[in-house]
């Protein structure tokens, strides 16, 4: 794991889109996310597309309509993209996971399938989605098993704090100072629990695609 004071990060110099909502904004550790702390420990730099309450399936504001705004120019070495938490709460439809050459945007899966299409289309770079930590509610669980099929057919990287039971292992007295609720880390949240996990899944993702 990689430590705060690792001046010989191999994270170091990378640059990295990370496109979200509310969580990769760091809405309830005032506009500060696991984004600002990877870049402060490691030395990266890094595009934060996170607008709160936005949606991956497509739609004013979505995920979809930011990224075709974002510029094309341009080196990425790795794009981040978060599992949104709002398609769940809003049901959106699922959608299937096969892969297809028209995928229906207006379903979380269609979505999942073109952004990761478009990003590698247009930087040709590595590509990883990243879920919440675990929460009750049977449609955000629908789609991570979702995004665990997507991932091994199209090849991405999944940093799955959903389905991590050790990671999700902490105590009542940590969660309390971890979460502001069951979907929102807070600044200690991001900085002590998610980061270091991160750091860890983006290192063995990017060592096994041999991008450094």
């Amino acid at each position: 794991m990689i430590k705060s004071d690792d001046k010989n990060s191999p994270l170091k110099g990378l640059r990295i889109l990370y496109l979200g909502s509310s969580v990769t904004y760091g809405s309830a550790a005032g506009g500060v996310s696991f984004v600002e702390h990877i870049a402060e420990r490691n030395g990266t730099e890094y595009v934060k597309e996170a607008v709160s309450g936005t949606t991956l399936t497509e739609g004013t504001g979505s995920y979809i309509e930011r990224l075709r705004a974002l510029d094309a120019g341009g080196k990425l070495d790795l794009f981040v993209c978060q599992l949104s938490t709002n398609d769940a709460t809003r049901g959106k439809p699922l959608g299937l996971p096969s892969v297809t050459d028209t995928p229906d945007t207006s379903t979380v899966c269609g979505a999942i399938k073109y952004i990761i299409t478009y990003v590698k289309k247009t930087w040709g770079c590595p590509v990883m989605f990243y879920t919440n930590s675990y929460y009750e509610n049977e449609n955000y669980r629908a789609m991570v098993d979702a995004l665990r099929e997507i991932s091994a057919l199209y090849g991405i990287g999944v940093i799955d704090l959903y389905g991590d039971a050790e990671f999700n292992a902490i105590s009542e007295g940590q969660r309390a100072v971890y979460m502001a609720d069951c979907i929102h880390p807070t600044e200690a949240g991001y900085r002590e629990w998610w980061t270091p996990k991160f750091e860890e899944c983006i290192e063995e993702y990017l060592g096994k695609a041999g991008a450094f």
